[in-house]
């Protein structure tokens, strides 16, 4: 079966699937672009958005291998059973292991903006460079061994339809024991909110932290005036994690209700709650530099910089 002869729901997600994967391409350039300046990675918030804008970029590049794995498998059945399996079992955890990563790496740059609002000018930028080097290596390794059962709990099964007896279905199914199950919920919300928990978290410690040091300096405005203003700079801390949480929220309540609802009877919900939690691997650009008058400045920099490369 050609992919002329798919439903209107198929080819409508190949095309969001499509231009996901250019807006998320166009977001880690351009996030590439910004941290790849040596005065940004000086400290260790530069360095974990640079890994942060090439985590993206793998989450949505597997995103749409998944997608277009699952619709070629379906059309051609001739394709090997062991490209199959081996997709079915490999994929996913994947796909997983590049969110999640992204998600603390961008908790990582909150936590560190936080300490250097703590420390002030006691703020060590070399210890920070050397922390974020190892954390950079050891995290996908942590979060690795915390969804290690995935694979050990998908199957490939092949359903004859009652229809037409010769036409044969494949569908990777996951089978959890309740244990098991409970587990991974508890592994759903740590990966998934806890980094927006983190986000929020240290928002406001550097809001009312950096209000509480302006206060002592500055008498002539109460605490609660400085806070006022701290937050009106800051607020752009707040309101992202914020927006991240909601769009996560989607895979994990899909995550929670397959459980006890059939996917198939709600394919278009179940369909949107799954494209909506892959939008913040898109945002890194407009999250991160848009707001920061410093990574602006560097990006368009390096973006001249690059322009003239290109035409000599």
């Amino acid at each position: 079966m050609a992919m002329a002869d798919q439903t209107i729901l198929v080819k409508i997600v190949a095309a969001l699937t499509m231009i996901m994967f250019v807006g998320g391409m166009i977001n880690s350039i351009l996030s590439l672009l910004t941290f790849q300046s040596k005065d940004l990675r000086q400290v260790g918030c530069g360095i974990y958005l640079l890994a942060s804008s090439i985590t993206s970029f793998l989450t949505i590049s597997m995103f749409v291998v998944k997608f277009w794995f699952v619709v070629l498998t379906r059309m051609d059945l001739s394709i090997r059973l062991s490209i199959v399996r081996g997709g079915c079992v490999s994929i996913e955890p994947l796909l997983k292991l590049c969110l999640y990563l992204d998600a603390w790496l961008n908790a990582c740059v909150a936590i560190e903006r936080a300490i250097l609002v703590f420390k002030g000018v006691k703020f060590n930028k070399q210890k920070s460079q050397c922390i974020a080097r190892w954390v950079i290596l050891i995290l996908p390794f942590c979060i690795m061994g915390s969804i290690i059962h995935e694979p050990l709990y998908r199957e490939l099964h092949e359903i004859k339809t009652e229809a037409n007896k010769a036409d044969i279905k494949r569908w990777c199914i996951t089978r959890y024991s309740p244990s098991v199950q409970q587990y991974n919920t508890i592994i759903l919300f740590l990966h998934l909110v806890a980094p927006c928990i983190v986000n929020l978290c240290s928002a406001l410690f550097i809001i009312f932290g950096s209000a509480r040091q302006r206060s002592i300096a500055q008498t002539r405005q109460t605490l609660r005036e400085h806070v006022y203003n701290q937050f009106n700079e800051h607020k752009q801390l707040l309101i992202s994690p914020i927006i991240i949480l909601v769009l996560s929220l989607p895979r994990l309540i899909m995550s929670m209700l397959s459980e006890c609802v059939n996917p198939s009877n709600h394919r278009l919900l179940f369909i949107f709650g799954y494209f909506i939690s892959f939008t913040p691997s898109m945002l890194i650009f407009i999250v991160f530099v848009l707001p920061s008058a410093l990574y602006r400045k560097t990006f368009q920099e390096s973006f001249k910089r690059w322009r003239r490369l290109i035409h000599q």
